[in-house]
């Protein structure tokens, strides 16, 4: 009796209504980005393929040759800007995972006030905090003029125009970008997970390597990623710390972009710079693996 009541139902189809409501509110976002990332990108593409000068104008002639020239003429700039943003993501995760992990776990009720501190120097330019570090360097500076007078360094002894201070320049600006990624995931681990650990007879360093560390991957491969990408293309450190020797990529486009006026090699170079760094994060997500990250991050 009972199916033959539901057999005489009438099927009724779920129609799927649409529902603006999600595009409407990612129309802005969407707009924002097709303005100011799509369409330049675009029209750079477009640069990087004319030839000309400043004087006759430039023409859209399909030149690939840019690329190659590019690559014949900066690659020496392009792997020291790899090598240098490998080397300061590297320091600042050294620097940055135990800072990240002592504010987590043993920051207390003053969590906000030492995230304050390591944010501080963020209220001062750029340009300013690098100037700064120009000034602490100097050859007769506050940290190697006493050294000098004591005698403890060599008068010839400088620190500015090396890589040490283009590399050291880099990882301060950039430290809490590493930071602040590792602290957001190490502040969601719940402590007891770790004292479950040490009852089942881990040790403290086990315990941090089989639970604490891959808990925290999800803010090692955000860190990773918004330490590297910035510190291989930046241009300030090496501008105002650094020397001929320790030019980078992006200096060299600077130039070509606000001195030479060759704006199709300039817009190859930052393709090409582009690509490599590109290329480099989906290799690097391939590696740590991406799945396992959204799957640890969504645990």
């Amino acid at each position: 009796m009972e199916q033959h009541l539901r057999a005489d139902r009438p099927v009724v189809a779920r129609r799927r209504r649409f529902k603006p409501a999600p595009y409407l509110l990612a129309l802005p976002g969407v707009v924002w980005l097709a303005v100011f990332f799509v369409i330049p990108i675009v029209m750079t593409l477009s640069v990087s393929l004319q030839t000309g000068n400043v004087e006759q104008g430039f023409q859209f002639t399909w030149h690939f040759a840019n690329y190659s020239d590019a690559l014949r003429l900066y690659h020496v700039q392009f792997v020291r800007s790899i090598i240098y943003g490998v080397i300061v993501t590297g320091a600042t995760f050294v620097l940055g995972y135990p800072m990240a992990y002592w504010i987590a776990f043993h920051g207390g009720r003053r969590k906000s006030f030492y995230l304050f501190l390591l944010l501080l120097p963020f209220f001062v330019s750029f340009v300013i905090r690098t100037v700064a570090w120009q000034f602490i360097l100097s050859d007769n500076g506050i940290l190697l003029g006493p050294l000098k007078d004591l005698h403890l360094l060599p008068s010839s002894f400088h620190v500015l125009a090396t890589s040490l201070a283009v590399i050291g320049g880099l990882t301060y600006n950039f430290l809490p970008f590493m930071v602040l990624p590792l602290y957001v995931s190490l502040e969601r681990i719940d402590p007891e997970l770790v004292e479950a650990a040490n009852d089942l007879y881990a040790s403290r360093m086990r315990a941090f390597l089989r639970v604490v560390f891959p808990l925290s991957i999800p803010g090692v491969f955000a860190g990773v990623l918004l330490t590297f990408v910035p510190s291989a293309a930046d241009y300030v450190n090496a501008s105002i710390l650094g020397g001929t020797s320790t030019t980078m990529i992006g200096n060299i486009i600077q130039t070509l972009y606000l001195t030479n006026n060759d704006y199709p090699l300039a817009s190859a170079l930052s393709f090409v710079l582009m690509a490599v760094l590109i290329a480099g994060v989906i290799i690097y997500a391939r590696v740590l693996g991406t799945e396992r990250v959204y799957e640890v991050a969504a645990g």
